[in-house]
C-alpha cells in the first residue's frame, strides 16, 4: 500500500531531434534501419504469458517497395481472442491493486527505454513499415509517444489528487477505480504513439486490454510490447492479438465483461461497432465506455488580410506532410480571390520541388501510401477530378504501385464548392481549393460549416482581428482542434489536447486529463466518526 503522497517527475514534452548530416542520432537511426530492412522477424500474438506462433503466417512488407518482405505476423481466430479475454480477466485483480505510483512507474520507464535504447528502433520500424519520412517517424513513434507516457503519468496523479471537501464529524473520499471488465483497444496504422497510447492511457489507471493493431502496422505493433515489456508491464494488463475485424468483434462485443471501447479509425467502421454494442447493451455488466477518433475533412480558410506566403505554406505541410495520411490532414481550402494568384504560384512551385521515395533516403519529403487499398481508393479520387468539367488538377495527379504505392502530392482547383473531394475524406496526398469572393468572407464561414459531416481540425490565416474573433465563434463547432495563422495539424500532447465531435468521433482528446477520465469508475466514500443513534431529528420535539 502507499504510505504517502507522490509527486509525480514533472512532464516536459520530448525534445524533436533534427537528424541534420552527421549527427549521431541520424547515422544510428540509418544504421538501425538497414539492419531492420535485411532482417526478418516473425511478430506473435502476446497473450497472458505467452507469445503465440500460428500456422496463419501473412507477410510484412514496404509501402515504397511493396515486393520487400520484413517478416511475418500470426493470425488467429476466435479461440485467441477468447484466450486474451481470459488472460486480461486473470491479470485484472492483481492489476488494478497494484498501487498507483507502481504503475506510473512502468509507464515513466517505457518513455525513459523510448527515449533512449528503444528511440532508433521504433522510429526505424515506423518508417520501414508505415513509410514514413525521419522527421515524421521521431515527432510521433519518439516524441509524441514519449509524452503521451510522461503526461499521462501526471494527469493520473492529478485525478487521484482531486477529493471532494468533508464538514465536521465525516470524512469524505473519492476513489477511481479502474473499469469492471477489460478494455478493448482497436488502433489504426498512420501513427505508432495512437497505437501505443490507445493501450496504454487505460491500462495506466489499472484497467486490462485486448489490443488490435492495423494489419498495416503490425510491425512497429510488435516494438511496442517489446518496450512495454522491458518495462515491466506484468502479463496480462495488454495483450496483443492479431485477427480479423469480423472475428474479434464476434467474440468481445458478446462477453460480459466489455467494458470499454478505445478507437481511432474510420468514422463507417466507428458507427457499426457502437451499434453492435448498443445491440448488446443488456449482456454487459455495466455501460461501456465508447471512445473514437474517427474521420476528417479538415479545412483551411484565408480571410482577404492574410498573407499569401503563410497560406501557401499551411496548405503544403498541412496537406501532404506524411503523405496526408493524418486525421488532422488539410484537405480542403478556401482561398480568396485577391490572394489566389500568389498561393498558387508558391503552392504548385511546393509540389514541384517534393522529392518522392524511400524513407531512408532523408530528401524524400514524400514517401508511399499505406496499402494498395488506400493506393487505389486514392487514385479514383484523382481520376474522378481528371475527368469533371469544374475541377482542374493544377499539381500532380500522376501515381504509380509498380515498385512502391506512391502518389504525387495532388491539387485540385474546383468551382463547385460542394464537389466531392471538397466534401468526402481522400485520406492521401490530395488537396482541393475552392476560390472565394475575397467580400464574402461570412457566407464562405458558412459554407467551411455546413459542408463537411466531420469537425476534427481547422484553420484560418487572418491578419483583420475581427475576421479572426468573427470565424472563431462562427465555426466553434466545425473543428475540435481549432488553429488561427497555422496549419490544421501537428497537435503537441499537453498543449493542444485532440479530438473533434460531429463526425469525427466523441472529443475525448487525447493527450489530456479528459481521456483519462473515461477509464476510471469512481466510488464516493463518505465516514462518519460520531454516528447518529437515535432516529429523532429536533423537528419533531412538541
Amino acid at each position: 500500500m502507499s504510505n504517502g503522497f507522490y509527486n509525480v517527475p514533472i512532464a516536459v514534452n520530448e525534445p524533436v531531434k533534427a537528424y541534420a548530416p552527421g549527427s549521431p542520432e541520424r547515422t544510428e537511426l540509418l544504421a538501425e534501419y538497414k539492419r531492420m530492412y535485411n532482417t526478418t522477424v516473425d511478430v506473435p500474438m502476446y497473450i497472458g504469458d505467452k507469445q503465440v506462433f500460428t500456422n496463419d503466417k501473412r507477410n510484412l512488407t514496404l509501402p515504397h517497395e511493396h515486393g520487400h518482405v520484413i517478416g511475418t505476423s500470426n493470425y488467429g481466430g476466435e479461440q485467441e481472442v477468447r484466450d486474451a479475454i481470459d488472460a486480461a480477466m486473470k491479470a485484472r485483480t492483481q492489476w488494478a491493486n497494484m498501487s498507483w505510483e507502481h504503475r506510473a512507474a512502468i509507464f515513466l520507464k517505457a518513455a525513459d527505454l523510448l527515449a533512449g535504447p528503444f528511440r532508433a528502433k521504433l522510429n526505424a520500424a515506423t518508417m520501414l513499415a508505415q513509410s514514413k519520412n525521419v522527421m515524421q517517424a521521431e515527432i510521433d513513434a519518439a516524441c509524441e509517444l514519449i509524452d503521451f507516457f510522461k503526461f499521462n503519468v501526471q494527469y493520473m496523479s492529478q485525478l487521484y489528487k482531486e477529493q471532494p471537501e468533508s464538514l465536521p464529524g465525516m470524512w469524505n473520499r473519492l476513489e477511481h477505480r479502474p473499469l469492471e471488465g477489460f478494455v478493448f483497444a482497436l488502433t489504426p496504422f498512420n501513427f505508432t504513439s495512437i497505437c501505443a497510447n490507445l493501450c496504454a492511457a487505460p491500462a495506466m489507471l489499472g484497467n486490462v486490454v485486448i489490443w488490435k493493431p492495423a494489419e498495416t502496422q503490425i510491425y512497429s505493433a510488435g516494438v511496442i510490447m517489446e518496450i512495454f515489456q522491458a518495462a515491466g508491464l506484468p502479463d496480462g494488463v495488454i495483450n496483443m492479438v492479431t485477427v480479423s475485424g469480423k472475428e474479434i468483434s464476434k467474440v468481445v462485443f458478446e462477453d460480459k465483461n466489455f467494458a470499454g471501447l478505445h478507437f481511432t479509425g474510420s468514422t463507417d467502421v466507428f458507427r457499426t461497432l457502437w451499434k453492435g454494442i448498443g445491440n448488446n447493451i443488456e449482456k454487459y455488466k455495466s455501460y461501456p465506455r465508447i471512445v473514437g477518433e474517427t474521420g476528417g475533412k479538415d479545412f483551411i480558410i484565408a480571410h482577404k488580410s492574410a498573407v499569401a506566403a503563410e497560406v501557401a505554406t499551411a496548405i503544403s505541410r498541412g496537406a501532404f506532410e506524411y503523405q496526408g495520411q493524418k486525421c488532422s490532414a488539410a484537405s480542403r481550402a478556401y482561398v480568396p480571390s485577391n490572394l489566389w494568384e500568389d498561393v498558387k504560384t508558391q503552392i504548385v512551385a511546393d509540389c514541384k520541388s517534393f522529392k518522392m521515395g524511400a524513407p531512408d533516403d532523408t530528401s524524400n519529403f514524400i514517401n508511399a501510401v499505406i496499402s494498395e487499398k488506400a493506393f487505389d481508393s486514392i487514385a479514383s479520387y484523382i481520376d474522378y477530378a481528371k475527368t469533371a468539367n469544374d475541377a482542374e488538377i493544377i499539381a500532380g495527379g500522376n501515381y504509380d504501385k509498380s515498385v512502391g504505392y506512391f502518389i504525387e502530392p495532388t491539387i485540385i482547383v474546383t468551382t463547385d464548392p460542394k464537389f466531392k473531394t471538397m466534401v468526402e475524406e481522400v485520406f492521401g496526398p490530395v488537396m482541393s481549393i475552392y476560390v472565394y469572393d475575397a467580400d464574402k468572407w461570412e457566407e464562405t464561414l458558412e459554407l467551411v460549416d455546413s459542408t463537411s459531416e466531420y469537425a476534427l481540425t481547422g484553420a484560418i490565416l487572418s491578419v483583420d482581428r475581427y475576421a479572426a474573433q468573427y470565424a472563431t465563434k462562427a465555426l466553434e463547432n466545425a473543428a475540435g482542434n481549432f488553429y488561427i495563422n497555422d496549419k490544421p495539424s501537428g497537435a503537441v500532447v499537453g498543449q493542444q489536447p485532440f479530438g473533434g465531435a460531429r463526425g469525427s468521433g466523441t472529443n475525448d482528446k487525447a493527450g489530456s486529463i479528459l481521456n483519462l477520465l473515461r477509464w476510471v469508475s469512481p466510488r464516493t466514500i463518505k465516514e462518519t466518526f460520531v454516528p447518529a443513534t437515535d432516529y429523532k431529528y429536533p423537528f419533531l420535539g412538541e
